[in-house]
């Protein structure tokens, strides 16, 4: 059996589908992948290939709008699955599940199916970002009907695509959590001592709630002193939404962000916080609040789409609002003053990303409804949380 995985961002191959390839290469699938990008001598072609994965690289803008590119990436995707011939293709992120589903149609691949990792950009806001919106949901509507199969992260996601006829029967329509995470790789670590330290790793976009932060991060520190505030990410100059180079160089001027750039490895960022927050507006699952938890960290988010999954409310974590600087600042100021309660929430929510977010368990549940074989040395999904 062939397999084709079709990405807008090729990093995201090994950084997020590493251990689903994996998986489906454990169930015996040759497997292909497809991303912008990814030329002769390229270190994640380089990387995937080391891991018997066949790499093609296709012209696949991730973001933009230019009718004449997409028709492109089209007809790009639609040649190499008339070469290839795969029996089934999965794409994730709106260019690949787009121009991804519609190729495979047109190609006459057997199985097809899309994941929808989160609503981003163009499902957030009014304006010019509401004719993005309008445009982005005609070309969902069209390619997800020529799927089988539509996983969703989280169940807002799944409601907003159904209510808005973006899917319907008899496309079939599955929630998974999220794109799990490798427990092993992210272990848990003691808590540091001293004052409270807190974490944000995400893109640098106003949509991941970074402004927020940085103002949340202001007041706690004039409240607690010694209280430190990281943060992990990258200016994204492809997406409109990005923060400006010059409000990251305030907010570390000023002393209320460590800024610790764009790190390959992320766990000894979260080794040094005791707590993690992500003021997100929507995700998908929030994969650096699982990576987080799985590590023994309380947790801070919003009571947003795809974010609020991942919180038992005063168990591993604090809800606060969306958009709101001062709540944010208001439930880090209470962990802040809390030694045993950080550590009482850091032990929750390993006990979760156990239960609920094992990689191999979202993996397995996620390829036994794309009709792939069991592998008998998956684990038994567990049923519930523990109490």
């Amino acid at each position: 059996m062939k397999g084709l995985l079709i990405a807008g961002w090729a990093d995201s191959l090994i950084n997020f589908r590493g251990p689903l390839i994996a998986a489906m290469q454990a169930r015996g699938v040759q497997m292909h992948v497809a991303a912008p990008g990814l030329a002769a001598g390229d270190p994640i072609r380089q990387a995937l290939e080391e891991r018997g994965v066949t790499v093609h690289s296709v012209p696949l803008a991730r973001t933009g709008t230019n009718p004449l590119g997409d028709l492109r990436s089209l007809i790009a995707l639609w040649r190499l699955m008339r070469r290839i011939r795969p029996d089934f293709v999965l794409g994730y992120t709106v260019k690949p599940v787009v121009w991804g589903s519609l190729a495979a149609w047109l190609a006459g691949v057997p199985r097809r199916h899309a994941l929808i990792t989160g609503l981003g950009y163009a499902f957030q806001g009014e304006g010019q970002r509401g004719l993005l919106r309008r445009i982005v949901q005609s070309l969902y509507r069209v390619a997800l009907a020529k799927v089988h199969t539509v996983f969703f992260q989280n169940p807002d996601d799944l409601a907003l695509f159904q209510s808005r006829k973006l899917v319907r029967p008899p496309t079939a329509a599955v929630v998974v959590a999220g794109s799990g995470v490798d427990v092993r790789h992210f272990a848990p670590e003691p808590l540091p001592g001293g004052p409270a330290c807190f974490l944000l790793i995400a893109r640098l976009l106003g949509d991941k709630g970074v402004r927020e932060y940085a103002e949340a991060a202001s007041s706690v520190r004039r409240r607690h002193p010694g209280t430190r505030c990281l943060l992990v990410g990258w200016i994204d100059g492809d997406n409109p939404d990005a923060i400006a180079r010059h409000e990251l160089e305030r907010w570390i001027e000023r002393g209320d962000i460590e800024y610790l750039g764009r790190l390959s490895d992320v766990r000894p960022a979260i080794a040094q916080c005791n707590v993690f927050v992500l003021p997100s507006y929507r995700e998908g699952t929030p994969r650096t609040v699982l990576e987080a938890m799985a590590m023994g960290r309380a947790i801070i988010t919003t009571d947003a789409p795809g974010c609020r999954e991942t919180v038992v409310a005063g168990d591993n974590g604090l809800l606060v609002p969306v958009r709101s600087a001062e709540a944010l600042a208001e439930a880090m100021a209470a962990l802040a003053a809390d030694a045993a309660e950080r550590q009482r929430m850091g032990e929750r929510s390993r006990q979760i990303a156990l239960a609920k977010y094992d990689v191999d368990l979202v993996n397995d549940a996620m390829l036994r409804a794309m009709g792939l074989p069991p592998d008998p040395a998956a684990p038994v999904s567990a049923q519930g949380l523990p109490s």
